[in-house]
């Protein structure tokens, strides 16, 4: 296949492995753990693999031979910058503990394993993909693993092709599945492990033990790239406001990090709406505000990020979307009744099914905007937010609000306004060097836990403002990061998400600059990735890891 020249030099590139891993290895038991909330009924769901260990690794100077290891891999949701290094670190992992372990592939996502469409990756296979983006390896997909029909299926194929393991990788619901999946397996002895690798460019899949999911850091590097391409442009034209809509289903990280590395002159952050109970026009009183004050020092100009899940933060949209998400419960009256109805009465059958609040926000809704709300759910049950254009509502409703000033006096200057949506451009980049080592190192450490007949975990590498060689390889256990939450109208057991947090140095960082940044124009233009050159530009960490280890 032809590959470009970046392709072509990347290739070459031989990620770094924590120095614990790099040669014969010791497993280290550490402390049992317990779930990070709802313990009693996580503990009855997951008789066989709640209250492990935590595992690490620690380097020795020799290891008897081991046996061979045939491991099964999947790709699970969406793209994330590094996934073809994660594989290739299982794929090196598995060749050092036995030259004649084998790696399957299987294709399409969790659907693969299910309807048993695989390939055995091999040397030639796999270093055509060493250090690029994407997921088309072998491709990706969204198929839940819920159901013991789906258990039972991928059990037939991981007989036939005698697996010794299955890595998922992918974000919290897909590492949920993986946690199911290995309970089930467990209990009824099917000598299969489980292994999860924490994939998302959201930001959003973190705690103690996991500290950044990869990808993140090659996609904000990318967005910000974008961003100071518009701020460069906006700078140089000084006519148009550019409202940008960040791609992050629940959380503001993406929002957050990209701020920290480009000093626009708003951003907002979902979870600090949330917690001062802002409503739609406060949102929007305070970008006018900064739009008037900017027009007053001759600056008819400026830039906006908007987290993609703002609306499930605000709290009357909040309070409107859970409604929506009961309404169209999976297999209800109502979404059956719904869907039945032609295009022109849905509108007004929803407005009539709400809470009279609910019902009036609802009504107030720009239509399309109303319309968007109603579009099927995701696999999980959930508002599907990028195709809510927030950034076009909260533009729409500034100038309507600007156009009031006006008439009053209290604003003289010109509003013109750009939308941009920044999700996919940055999914699929190819990996910065920090997300390469990250990922490939997430990998390997999978392969070393399936060597050691683990289940239920998920492979974490720790440290990560340290040079790679001085990162901590380590297994998680995946019960301890699960809670009780409300999906598809039902409590299920799923990986507690991680919101930007209020009180950490990241934010508070942020909140010291933001006035600053809002008022006078302090663009910062960080421009593309660097992969090659000086170590201090190709292998910077992000600015949220910097911020909360400092």
């Amino acid at each position: 296949m032809d590959i470009s020249i970046l392709q072509k030099e990347r290739a070459k590139y031989q990620p770094e492995l924590p120095k614990s891993i790099r040669g014969a290895v010791k497993l280290i038991t550490g402390h049992k753990t317990e779930s990070v909330a709802n313990q009693k009924e996580i503990a009855e769901l997951f008789p066989n693999t709640y209250g492990m260990p935590l595992v690490s690794f620690e380097a020795v100077k020799t290891q008897q031979e081991k046996a061979i290891i045939n491991v099964g891999v999947i790709l699970s949701g969406g793209q994330a910058p590094g996934g073809h290094n994660v594989i290739s670190g299982i794929f090196d992992g598995i060749k050092k503990i036995n030259p004649a372990s084998r790696l399957y592939g299987f294709l399409g996502g969790p659907g693969g394993l299910v309807n048993h469409k695989y390939i055995e990756l091999t040397d030639e296979i796999i270093n055509k993909y060493r250090n690029t983006g994407g997921f088309d390896i072998i491709g990706s997909g969204r198929t839940k693993l819920e159901e013991k029909w789906q258990f039972d299926k991928g059990l037939e194929i991981a007989k036939k092709l005698n697996l010794n393991a299955l890595v998922i990788i992918g974000g919290d619901d897909s590492n949920t599945n993986a946690c199911v999946l290995a309970e089930y397996y467990a209990a009824v002895n099917a000598k299969v492990q489980v292994i999860g690798c924490p994939k998302t460019i959201d930001g959003d899949m973190k705690n103690e033990m996991i500290e950044t999911s990869f990808g993140f850091d090659t996609a904000t590097k990318v967005y910000s790239e974008l961003i100071g391409n518009i701020q460069r442009d906006a700078n140089s034209a000084k006519k148009y406001w550019h409202f940008i809509k960040l791609m992050g289903r629940s959380a503001s990280h993406i929002g957050l990090e990209c701020a920290l590395k480009t000093h626009p002159n708003i951003t907002i952050i979902s979870e600090e709406v949330a917690a001062k109970n802002q409503t739609l026009n406060e949102i929007v009183d305070y970008i006018a505000g900064i739009v008037v004050a900017r027009s007053n020092n001759g600056e008819n100009f400026g830039v906006v990020l908007i987290p993609e899940g703002l609306v499930e933060f605000v709290p009357e949209m909040k309070a409107l979307i859970l409604e929506l998400n009961d309404l169209f419960a999976e297999d209800s009256e109502t979404e059956k009744e719904f869907h039945l109805l032609p295009q022109w009465q849905r509108n007004g059958w929803i407005a009539d099914h709400l809470s009279a609040s609910s019902s009036d926000v609802f009504r107030l809704l720009p239509p399309n905007i109303a319309t968007e709300l109603t579009l099927e759910r995701d696999p999980h049950g959930n508002v599907q937010v990028s195709l809510i254009e927030t950034e076009k509502l909260l533009g729409e409703m500034v100038k309507k609000k600007l156009t009031e000033m006006k008439k009053s006096g209290e604003y003289t200057g010109k509003f013109g306004i750009q939308f941009h949506f920044f999700g996919y451009e940055g999914r699929c980049a190819a990996p910065s060097n920090f997300d390469a080592d990250y990922c490939y190192s997430l990998g390997f450490t999978a392969a070393m836990l399936v060597s050691e007949k683990k289940t239920g975990y998920m492979s974490s590498i720790r440290n990560l403002t340290a040079p790679a060689e001085e990162w901590i390889a380590c297994g998680v256990p995946i019960t301890m990061m699960i809670n009780m939450e409300k999906r598809h109208g039902h409590m299920k057991p799923v990986i507690q998400k991680a919101l930007v947090d209020l009180n950490g140095a990241p934010f508070k960082y942020f909140v010291s600059k933001r006035d600053e940044w809002a008022k006078s124009t302090q663009f910062v233009y960080p421009g593309p990735i660097q992969y090659f050159g000086p170590s201090e530009i190709c292998d910077m960490i992000t600015e949220t890891l910097k911020l909360e280890k400092a």
